[in-house]
């Protein structure tokens, strides 16, 4: 669906956003029927975009050649977020089996890590692949608190954290100050990583921000001061640009934050945002997440290109 949407638009906040903008583009709805969108991923070499319906226990597969969407995977466990890796491939975060898992080549699934020190992971939420080959993701415990996005259960853990699997397959907390860890992502240079906190969802004037970590040469992660207070509801999955900003989910939309963390702008979605990706061969069409449906808009900026080099 092309031309202006209802409920959708831009809201400059700071001069410097209308440069992130093209004067003509408007905000497109490609579909609609999902319960509530996720974990968007992009493969250029095919020009389609994978994302999770997470209540509907599914994945779905937009492709750029012909607007189509079709099932990808169903049953999907739950998925949540997702990535790809340094050989292209497809890095998935389950909350009905409580692990990440990568989709090789011939469509077969190995597990990447389902527990830590001999307990069972909460619900792995969203994932991320660091140049090195390590895989980082967040475990809070929103597929164990119900049974809507997963199965209701006691966590084994008994807290939320995040985890870096070494290309060995050795797992280890990177972050264990967390109330509910969730979106993820290396700024340009992998020297910072950002992770957000929605710890409000389930504790009264708990977090709901994102922190920003300097990233040593050994992976372990340094500072964490706020870099950003949600100012509409929560931040949950982000991504950066190739300038270091961030372009974050939002309750009215997606945010645009400056790489001082100062709001300039928003891209205005009439549904809750759950997650973003950058995609199209510029990597300048950031696709939208929004509960129901996916949108799309294209942008002066372009998107960090996936480790993976799709």
């Amino acid at each position: 669906m092309f031309g202006m949407i209802e409920g959708t638009g831009f809201e400059v906040i700071d001069p410097s956003f209308n440069e992130c903008l093209i004067g003509h583009a408007r905000v497109e709805r490609l579909w609609t029927g999902a319960r509530w969108s996720e974990g968007p991923v992009w493969f250029a070499a095919g020009r389609y975009l994978l994302w999770s319906d997470i209540p509907n226990n599914r994945m779905l597969r937009f492709d750029e050649t012909d607007g189509s969407v079709s099932r990808f995977r169903q049953p999907s466990n739950n998925s949540n977020g997702n990535t790809v890796d340094r050989e292209s491939r497809l890095v998935t975060c389950e909350h009905l089996t409580r692990r990440v898992t990568r989709t090789e080549h011939d469509g077969s699934i190995t597990v990447i890590a389902d527990s830590f020190d001999g307990k069972r992971l909460n619900s792995p939420n969203d994932v991320v692949v660091k140049s090195d080959g390590s895989i980082w993701f967040t475990d809070p415990s929103y597929g164990i608190l119900m049974d809507y996005e997963g199965d209701r259960a006691e966590s084994e853990i008994g807290a939320c954290h995040v985890y870096r699997v070494d290309p060995t397959g050795e797992i280890s907390i990177v972050a264990d100050d967390y109330v509910k860890p969730n979106g993820l992502a290396f700024s340009p240079d992998e020297s910072e990583l950002y992770i957000a906190d929605t710890g409000a969802t389930h504790t009264s004037g708990g977090p709901a921000h994102i922190r920003k970590h300097k990233v040593a040469d050994d992976n372990s992660l340094s500072g964490g001061d706020v870099f950003a207070d949600c100012t509409a509801g929560l931040f949950d999955g982000f991504r950066c640009d190739t300038g270091g900003r961030i372009w974050t989910s939002a309750a009215d939309g997606v945010h645009c934050l400056a790489p001082d963390g100062m709001l300039i702008g928003k891209v205005l979605i009439p549904e809750l945002v759950g997650n973003v990706c950058f995609g199209g061969p510029k990597l300048n069409r950031l696709f939208i997440c929004g509960t129901t449906s996916l949108y799309s808009v294209f942008l002066n900026v372009n998107g960090v290109s996936p480790v993976g080099g799709v």
